[in-house]
């Protein structure tokens, strides 16, 4: 029987095709033209390489055809523009915040042209990027100083690192520092960075405090040892407890006279909802606020420390500051970002707090617009328009509802027609319930209609076809 294997294996792979081959079949031409010859060669050739693994193991299906997984592979391939019309602002699988035009003109000159990014212009000699967006985040947080590095999570390491180091020879030698943290606030951020692990890794001992529900000040005070070195006051930004609840503020906690770092999470420098305003953190008497600035802020992914000048310099001086530092384009479009705040234009330039703020009235021309397009390219499918609910996303605002409008297709096969519009040239991702697609306008960019009509025209006329 082992020779009747062998044999199978060897027509199986007799039997798959040859590149050029496959590359002169018909449906080959229009690949080629979007995705180019070269892009084209390479996916047949990995498909083709996927299926000779696969037959040598054993498999003997012939999956689907050689340039149907080729497309597949090259639809995928790399970053690309996304429509984002499923509701969620701070989409994190479609990239969250998007740049102003402002801060993408700032990133383009950024990388394509020499910048002072660690040179003194004044003195020529060397300068600090770590100077760089300070003075625009001490103007809008009232903060003595500040510090950018490349997420939020690793703002958080990097101040637990910097806070509870031992430089001063006070503890023990078998002791270990202690953060209090309260029990209500042990949150998991996003991809499973688990507050207790960050302080783990920071070297410090995690000394719980309270109740799931309710930690009070005197739970604070009464943990307070001589190993403790800071108090970590966290926003539990993607979640909410309801009912009998009862925490401790910033400003309280800064009377127990521990440095008090408090993680804000979202970024909102304005009022925001229920969202803590940084400004407010700093004013209470927090010696570190932490925030990201790619989420309600709408810029670049970056992670932003302001706070006591003390402590900010014991963050750039800890060996982790080097590992973590942002980057000559995030500094750039942050500065860019930061500017339409300072400006009073946050509302206009930059398209996230845009998004949050239109009003639902303001949205009916662009869904009616929209409507009337896809009812003429959507043969087959019925179009209207309907109230919806954007959402926030991005681990901010959990339970915050959105109003909004949504143009929606019924009639056909919504799942069909939603996986066809992944697959586009530009993919338009929407939502599919109660057997509709909804397309929300809400997160909906200025020239997105356009792909979205192109996208339905072309999934519609090759279903037919």
């Amino acid at each position: 029987m082992p020779g009747v294997l062998e044999t199978g294996k060897k027509d199986l792979l007799r039997a798959l095709p040859a590149v050029d081959a496959v590359l002169r079949e018909p449906a080959a031409k229009p690949l080629a033209a979007r995705h180019g010859r070269a892009a084209l060669t390479a996916a047949v050739r990995a498909v083709l390489d996927d299926a000779r693994r696969r037959i040598l193991d054993g498999d003997e299906s012939p999956g689907a055809s050689v340039l149907e997984a080729a497309s597949l592979l090259l639809s995928g391939r790399g970053l690309k523009r996304v429509v984002n019309a499923t509701g969620v602002i701070l989409h994190t699988n479609l990239g969250r915040s998007v740049l102003s035009e402002r801060a993408a003109e700032a990133v383009a000159q950024a990388a394509t042209r020499y910048s002072n990014l660690e040179y003194d212009l004044a003195s020529g000699g060397r300068g600090s990027r770590y100077d760089h967006a300070v003075p625009l985040l001490r103007g809008l947080t009232g903060a003595e100083d500040a510090l950018v590095v490349n997420n939020c999570a690793g703002a958080t390491l990097l101040a637990l690192s910097a806070i509870v180091s031992d430089a001063d020879g006070s503890l023990p030698e078998d002791a270990k520092p202690e953060v209090i943290v309260s029990r209500g606030q042990l949150i998991e951020i996003g991809g499973g960075f688990r507050i207790p692990e960050v302080l783990e890794l920071s070297g410090a001992r995690l000394r719980e405090v309270g109740a799931t529900n309710r930690t009070r000040l005197a739970d604070y005070a009464k943990a307070i040892g001589e190993n403790t070195r800071a108090i970590l006051w966290v926003h539990p930004s993607n979640f909410e407890i309801q009912g009998f609840t009862e925490s401790a503020s910033v400003a309280d906690l800064s009377t127990l006279g521990l440095p008090v770092i408090a993680d804000v999470g979202s970024g909102a420098l304005p009022t925001f909802g229920d969202e803590p305003r940084v400004s407010d953190a700093v004013r209470d008497g927090a010696s570190l606020v932490l925030f990201s600035g790619d989420k309600l802020l709408g810029g670049p992914q970056a992670g932003i420390a302001v706070g006591a000048r003390t402590w900010i310099s014991a963050m750039r001086r800890h060996p982790l500051a080097r590992a973590l530092r942002a980057d000559k384009l995030c500094l750039a479009a942050l500065e860019a970002t930061l500017g339409a705040y300072l400006e009073g234009t946050a509302y206009e330039d930059l398209p996230t707090p845009t998004m949050f703020h239109a009003p639902v009235e303001g949205l009916r021309e662009r869904a009616d617009l929209l409507a009337g397009d896809l009812a003429r390219v959507a043969s087959g499918f019925e179009v209207d328009v309907s109230p919806s609910v954007a959402r926030s996303g991005g681990g901010t605002l959990p339970v915050h509802e959105i109003p909004s409008l949504a143009v929606r297709l019924g009639g056909g096969d919504v799942e069909a027609l939603a996986d066809r519009l992944r697959a586009a040239e530009v993919p338009v991702v929407g939502r599919v319930n109660d057997g509709l697609l909804w397309l929300d306008v809400r997160t909906l960019l200025s020239d997105d209609e356009v792909a979205i009509v192109a996208a339905v025209k072309e999934a519609v006329e090759g279903e037919s076809g």
